[in-house]
């Protein structure tokens, strides 16, 4: 199962004519065992791509109204993906490259505003004009990142599991499908992923029974 450390998106390498959606063609076409850089560089595509997405749904927002990161994520993969099945593998890459960039959006947006709030007015200019209005999960999103940034170390693949789940809007079902295991495992890991970040999310909060 492809795995995308967190690391600070960079520029995607592509040529000057390759439109985004053929140099996702391309990277998930170079995408193989043990060859990690093309799915290092699927991510700052992703990543880009979501936010144009929402700039341009931004238009036609009404007041007050914000995007759901689900429907993005799956916008996202329409655009730069198509219609056709590309493979079970290559939806797995994309998939958790697009969870991670949500992700990413979701705590840059979160530390400006934090770092707004701490600096008032003094700081203004050197917060972007103006972020997009992707609707956060109710949780603290930056406790949750770090919650999630624990969970990779102990267990990546039920990190992988958060991500796809809550950032890119998948169901058990096709969760399991992607890394490979029955939704019973799904179903049992999700038990202990809520308990965990439910303890560490609220510390003050008495235990629950053992998950």
């Amino acid at each position: 199962m492809p795995q995308v450390r967190h690391a600070r998106v960079r520029k995607a390498k592509t040529s000057v004519s390759e439109e985004p959606r053929e140099a996702v063609s391309r990277i998930l076409r170079q995408l193989g065992p043990g060859r990690p850089e093309p799915a290092a560089e699927l991510l700052p595509l992703v990543y880009g791509e979501l936010r144009r997405l929402a700039k341009q749904r931004l238009a036609g927002l009404p007041p007050g109204q914000t995007l759901q990161p689900t429907a993005l994520v799956h916008e996202a993969y329409l655009k730069l993906v198509g219609s056709a099945d590309p493979g079970w593998d290559n939806r797995a890459h994309f998939f958790v490259a697009a969870a991670r960039a949500m992700r990413d959006i979701l705590v840059d947006q979160a530390r400006r505003r934090a770092s707004l709030k701490r600096g008032g007015d003094r700081r203004r200019a050197d917060v972007e004009p103006s972020d997009l209005p992707i609707a956060e999960p109710g949780e603290d999103v930056l406790a949750l990142h770090e919650a999630l940034e624990r969970l990779e170390h102990d267990d990546p693949r039920k990190a992988q599991i958060v991500m796809l789940r809550y950032f890119a809007g998948l169901d058990r079902a096709e969760v399991a499908e992607l890394l490979g295991v029955t939704t019973r495992t799904i179903d049992r890991d999700w038990r202990y992923i809520v308990a965990r970040l439910h303890r560490e999310l609220n510390p003050d909060d008495p235990p629950g029974p053992p998950p």
